[in-house]
């Protein structure tokens, strides 16, 4: 059977921070977030980012939006991304962060907060507007009441279904959800992963949903990317991202999870060298101090088996998965197909 066709093509996709270290008479310096990173989004799909905090998901979500620059090319629909198309792209692609609250203007009514979109976007029939509040409130589990009052008299779930329904006014094809869950108590985060689920299967929407949270979107997704300073690092279905992990910084994710007592949940990865350590600060135990043992490959000073690969690194992902099976890439060069 032929794969879905990509919704979204990143080839090659570079992105450096410039700063200045004292100042603005200080001298620029640019560190590098985005490493040649290489991926696609498929129609239909829900597609999972995860890695620590500061590894670039947030800034790669931005290169699709459109919303900073870069070097490489994406590609939405057939149509390459460009910062002056960008209310064009908005049609296509649209954006859930992860503080409703402060995504929300907050002397606005939630009808006029919902109403926005279709203004920039040139709908000036004011019962057409109306329509599409009634229809998209109703869609995001809400009654028409809700139109009337302000975020401050709603709660963070209601406000961040507020924030979806914005996401969802212009029929957008693809939701970027970035850490859209983190901010809520984990019985409203838990409704809000599935309406995205719902939404996901009535309207046939790709998600791109980012966290830090391997049980969310081994939960949500159908496929993951592990992203580790700036590079993918592996990338697979998310049965074989969870259960057969192959980067040793995937696995160290992993064995980081804790696990309640009875919980039912996937045994450590097949072969993994975390495999005997216990959850509770496993990261810590293979943290050691020192210089990088190579530079080819980035989590070199934390591999626990950097020994093995006698300073070879590696710079790009293999596909170490059986023929006929899902493709799952790797970025280490202990692994082969």
């Amino acid at each position: 059977m032929p794969e879905p066709s990509p919704f979204v093509l990143l080839r090659d996709v570079s992105n450096v921070y410039v700063s200045r270290s004292y100042g603005a008479l200080g001298k620029k310096t640019g560190k590098p977030v985005l490493d040649h990173i290489n991926m696609e989004i498929r129609k239909g799909e829900i597609f999972g980012l995860v890695g620590e905090s500061g590894c670039g998901k947030t800034t790669l979500a931005r290169a699709i939006l459109g919303l900073i620059d870069y070097e490489g090319e994406i590609i939405i629909d057939g149509l390459r991304q460009d910062r002056r198309r960008r209310r064009e792209m908005a049609r296509k692609v649209q954006v859930v962060f992860q503080d409703p609250a402060s995504s929300l203007n907050p002397v606005k009514t939630i009808g006029s907060i919902l109403e926005e979109p279709l203004r920039i976007q040139g709908v000036k029939n004011p019962g057409e507007r109306a329509r599409r509040v009634e229809e998209i409130l109703s869609l995001v589990g809400l009654d028409s009441a809700y139109k009337k009052r302000k975020p401050s008299e709603l709660s963070g779930g209601q406000r961040q279904r507020i924030c979806i329904g914005c996401a969802l006014m212009l029929d957008p094809k693809l939701i970027i959800a970035d850490e859209a869950v983190s901010s809520l108590d984990v019985s409203v985060g838990a409704q809000i992963l599935n309406l995205f689920q719902d939404l996901h299967q009535r309207l046939g929407l790709s998600l791109l949903f980012i966290s830090h949270n391997l049980n969310i979107v081994y939960y949500l997704c159908d496929r993951i990317a592990v992203m580790y300073r700036g590079q993918i690092v592996e990338l697979g279905a998310a049965r074989d991202i969870y259960t057969q992990a192959a980067h040793p910084y995937t696995q160290a994710l992993l064995a980081a999870v804790p696990e309640l007592p009875g919980e039912n949940s996937a045994p450590p990865p097949s072969g993994s060298v975390f495999a005997d350590f216990p959850a509770r600060g496993a990261l810590d135990a293979v943290f050691p101090s020192g210089p990088d043992a190579h530079d080819a490959c980035r989590y070199a000073r934390f591999c626990p088996r950097r020994k093995e690969c006698d300073g070879e690194g590696s710079g790009t992902l293999v596909n170490i998965a059986q023929t006929g099976n899902e493709a799952h890439y790797v970025r280490c060069a202990l692994t082969g197909p």
